[in-house]
């Protein structure tokens, strides 16, 4: 736990690289983006990342290489004291990728995740379609080998989904111009289903699944 009011998100990335690093991966991380604040509404970062205040937004989105494999996982939370709007927001996120989960049955074509995706967003009162406050991008993406590969989880992709398939879920919601929130976890394809890689965040108060 290394963060306090002015630390830089270079600091913050280094600790990351250096605690994979610790876990034997040598390399260190593959990747790590970390944003505070207002640049967390930014899906794929910032030029000039600002330092962190109080009461931020805090967005980490990292993964490393094992064995010839990549991971991938973001988490979004508050350090300090989350508002009614950033609590709100937060729980649509967990219900989007929650609904994500629940559509990538075998059978279904990969954009029909996507689809359940904006359904859900917009029974919350965000978006419609590709229209923020919402998601801007694609709720996910193919992992393995690369980083981002097939399956690609957007819509009209008419691939259906098979066992052994392994991709990202991250509806990420972007509030222009005040915070964005991202909860990204993988999962695999079996007979029976989806099966999580990692443990989804629990809250805005508990976000690492502990």
């Amino acid at each position: 736990r290394i963060l306090s009011p002015g630390i830089r998100t270079t600091e913050v990335e280094d600790f990351i690289h250096k605690a994979h690093q610790k876990l034997g991966i040598a390399s260190g991380s593959y990747f790590c983006i970390v944003l505070f604040g207002k640049d967390s509404s930014f899906p794929h970062g910032v030029k000039t990342p600002k330092p962190l205040e109080e009461n931020d937004m805090v967005l980490v989105d990292t993964g490393a290489r094992y064995n010839g494999y990549l991971s991938d996982i973001t988490r979004t939370y508050i350090y300090g004291d989350a508002t009614q709007k950033q609590q709100n927001i937060w729980a649509k996120e967990k219900a989007a990728q929650l609904a994500a989960f629940k559509a990538a049955q075998l059978g279904n074509p990969c954009g029909y995740i996507d689809d359940q995706v904006r359904v859900q967003l917009e029974k919350d009162g965000l978006g419609p379609d590709y229209a923020l406050p919402g998601l801007p991008h694609r709720t996910g993406h193919g992992i393995g080998l690369d980083i981002h590969e097939h399956p690609y989880i957007l819509r009209g992709n008419d691939m259906l989904l098979q066992t052994g398939m392994t991709f990202s879920i991250e509806p990420m919601i972007v509030v222009p111009d005040e915070f964005g929130v991202r909860l990204e976890d993988h999962i695999y394809l079996t007979n029976k289903g989806p099966k999580w890689f990692t443990q989804p965040a629990h809250s805005i108060e508990n976000p690492f699944g502990l």
